[in-house]
């Protein structure tokens, strides 16, 4: 246990009461509170997955208490600070793992997180119409591994549930593409204000946050200040913005306008075929194999709401500016453009395809929100091409540029595969060893 001059431990302040909880932490050092914060978050996994584990077996074994509501999470919402709707999730993520141990065993190891193990007992209670049930048990392994360890994260989650979508696929589209099921509620308030709660298929929330993005973004004032609105605020405003600026041109369709204003990626290959994934996979001997390869395989993605199915994107393929990126092996844009030192549209149409946002580790900035970055500076030499670009957000881009202190510690090299790899300072990996982003990429191509 790391102990300080004046005998304030790490273990103690996680152990310990919040109350007070800040004139503990500013006697530990740096290292030591990112210690509590690591620490603190395995213990609430570990505390949430006893309390998935209570709440299971209250419904299996109700008495008086539990009985007088309408189901056990109603009862843990009514007893805790908890909304109906969490209470709800818990009741039904316990139920869930009865079924699937493989979920349990690693939600309980502390190894997943509850959105995560929500997330794929769902696909395993509702998998796609064309899984045969001999695909189940493999297809649960690949969601396991995608949603393990601390660089999983929802989009990796969803990204494999869409290739396995994409696997075996069928004619009903999956529910984050079912705009049957969009709906959007607009009441007024007793105090004259309006209240706005929405649920849309991932194309509309696309269509939204890209619309959204530009008007949301921080304005200094004129002289200088910093945007002292929240990014609530921003949002709002953002919004406000977008019904006035609707209204003022009276538009209710197309009019010479480019369609969609959306961007979607996906191989030209997947684009053009239409493979019968389902029927080919269930006739297959193969298709409970461990180790099957779906890196062949991909499904269209956007920058904002992430994975969309091959049949959606064929879809808007058919009404749409088309833009080709020649791409090797690995799925790395080629160019021949090296004497012009800003990149080309054309350039950064590939930098997204490619990077698909920031792609400094475990950071989730959209395309929209980048900048491209020279790997070697420009004024050094550095040409501008693929290999010595990448996209990073603007703290990220700071960072490797001039933020005092910072010049330098972390390294950026074009890997074998042609995609960014970084390397950080010994200070945060004694052993240097390269990481890129995992954020929003599918399975990570082997070299």
């Amino acid at each position: 246990m790391t102990m300080v001059s004046d005998s304030i431990a790490v273990g103690d302040v996680v152990a310990g009461s919040a109350v007070g909880v800040r004139g503990r932490l500013w006697r530990l050092r740096p290292a030591e509170v990112r210690d509590v914060a690591v620490s603190v978050s395995a213990e609430i996994l570990r505390l949430e997955a006893i309390r998935v584990a209570a709440v299971d077996e209250l419904a299996l074994n109700p008495d008086e208490q539990v009985l007088c509501y309408r189901g056990v999470g109603r009862w843990l919402a009514a007893n805790t600070m908890l909304q109906n709707s969490a209470g709800n999730k818990i009741a039904a993520l316990g139920a869930a793992l009865r079924l699937f141990p493989d979920i349990a065993a690693q939600f309980e190891a502390g190894d997943l997180s509850l959105d995560h193990a929500a997330l794929i007992a769902a696909f395993c209670e509702s998998p796609p119409k064309g899984m045969p049930d001999i695909a189940l048990m493999p297809s649960l392994k690949t969601l396991l591994a995608a949603a393990s360890g601390v660089e999983a994260t929802t989009v990796k989650v969803r990204y494999a549930i869409a290739v396995l979508e994409r696997i075996f696929e069928s004619d009903e589209p999956p529910p984050g593409e079912d705009n049957d099921l969009n709906a959007l509620r607009i009441a007024p308030t007793l105090n004259g204000r309006v209240v706005i709660k929405g649920d849309f298929d991932a194309l509309t929330g696309e269509m939204l946050l890209s619309a959204l993005s530009g008007l949301s973004m921080p304005k200094p004032a004129a002289d200088g200040t910093p945007d002292q609105r929240s990014a609530a605020k921003r949002t709002a405003d953002a919004f406000t913005e977008l019904i006035r600026r609707y209204l003022d041109n009276a538009v209710t369709g197309v009019d010479g306008g480019q369609r969609p204003h959306v961007n979607v990626h996906i191989t030209a290959k997947d684009l053009a075929e239409h493979r019968e994934c389902a029927a080919t996979r269930a006739d297959n001997d193969d298709a409970a194999d461990e180790d099957r390869d779906f890196e062949d395989l991909d499904v269209g993605y956007m920058p904002w709401m992430g994975p969309l199915s091959v049949s959606k994107t064929r879809m808007l393929a058919c009404d749409c500016m088309l833009s080709t990126v020649l791409m090797d092996g690995n799925g790395a844009p080629l160019d021949a453009t090296p004497l012009k030192r800003l990149v080309t549209a054309e350039q950064r149409i590939a930098l997204i395809a490619r990077d698909k946002g920031c792609a400094f580790p475990n950071c989730d900035a959209v395309p929209a929100w980048c900048d491209a970055h020279h790997i070697k500076p420009w004024s050094t030499g550095g040409l501008t091409v693929m290999d010595n670009l990448t996209l990073l957000c603007r703290s990220h881009h700071t960072l490797m540029h001039s933020t005092s202190g910072f010049r330098g510690i972390w390294e950026i090299k074009m890997g074998s595969d042609h995609k960014p790899w970084f390397i950080p300072p010994s200070a945060i990996d004694p052993k240097q060893r390269r990481r890129r982003s995992t954020t929003r990429q599918g399975p990570v191509h082997r070299d």
